[in-house]
């Protein structure tokens, strides 16, 4: 009890605070910065193959991609498999992911709270701030409602 009213209070905490940012390459070698994507909306999602909450919320991460891909929404898979691409590369093939995936580390995952627990979703609005942060699965009607009014906000 006391993990999760922990876990809840650091995403509170960061709510309205500017994402902070970061620099890891895709499994093509590219690279992707949160930077590179102010002035959107982004779904920041930590995630690892092995993890069966993040599995069930991908689908639907992917499908907000597509939905509203035009209206301005980018999201972002972060993987946190300790052993990389190696087991990241044929899952996002497998799921034919929609979205960047990059593999992440605990420096990048440490100030979104994910260092320890997932699945992390958090939310950044256009100006590159968070208005909201969620650990374990999302509500997927409540997530989507969340997005479409940021996607109706205009800087």
């Amino acid at each position: 009890m006391f993990r999760k009213i922990a876990l809840f209070m650091i995403a509170s905490v960061m709510s309205g605070a500017t994402a902070p940012d970061f620099h890891l390459k895709d499994a093509k070698g590219r690279a992707v910065s949160l930077a590179r994507y102010k002035g959107k909306v982004v779904v920041l999602d930590f995630w690892a193959t092995w993890c069966h909450g993040c599995k069930t919320e991908i689908p639907w991460f992917m499908e907000f991609a597509k939905r509203y891909k035009h209206q301005g929404l980018v999201v972002i898979g972060v993987a946190m498999d300790e052993d990389g691409w190696k087991l990241v590369a044929p899952y996002v093939r497998e799921k034919k992911m929609n979205y960047p995936v990059v593999v992440g580390n605990g420096a990048v995952a440490k100030p979104y709270g994910a260092d320890e627990n997932l699945p992390v979703t958090v939310l950044i609005d256009r100006r590159g701030e968070i208005v909201d942060a969620h650990t374990g699965v999302v509500d997927k009607d409540a997530w989507e409602a969340h997005i479409q009014e940021q996607l109706a906000m205009r800087r």
